[in-house]
C-alpha cells in the first residue's frame, strides 16, 4: 500500500456511476442496480484505487395517471489518478 496522501491535483480521470432509476421512460431492474454497486465497489476497490470525489442525490416525483412515482437515485464521482484499464 502507497504511504502518500490522496490529493485532489493528482486525479486525471473521473468516472460518473448513476446507480438507481434516473429515467422514468425506462425504469431499471433490481440487477442493473446492483451491477451498478459492483462497479462503484470495483472502482473503490481496484488498481488503480478511486476516490469518491462527490456523491449527488437525487429524487423525482412524475405523476402517471392517477398513480405518483418516485425515483431516488445517487450519482457517484469516483476520481482515478489514471484512467483503468477496465473502464475502456
Amino acid at each position: 500500500m502507497s504511504a502518500e496522501r490522496f490529493q485532489l491535483t493528482h486525479i486525471r480521470f473521473i468516472k460518473r456511476i448513476v446507480v438507481g432509476n434516473d429515467n422514468p421512460q425506462s425504469l431499471r431492474t433490481e440487477t442493473e442496480v446492483q451491477a451498478e454497486m459492483d462497479l462503484v465497489n470495483r472502482c473503490l476497490s481496484g488498481t488503480p484505487r478511486g476516490y469518491i470525489l462527490n456523491i449527488e442525490k437525487n429524487f423525482a416525483l412524475y405523476n402517471i395517471g392517477e398513480h405518483q412515482i418516485v425515483l431516488q437515485y445517487a450519482v457517484y464521482h469516483i476520481g482515478f489518478e489514471r484512467k483503468p484499464m477496465s473502464l475502456t
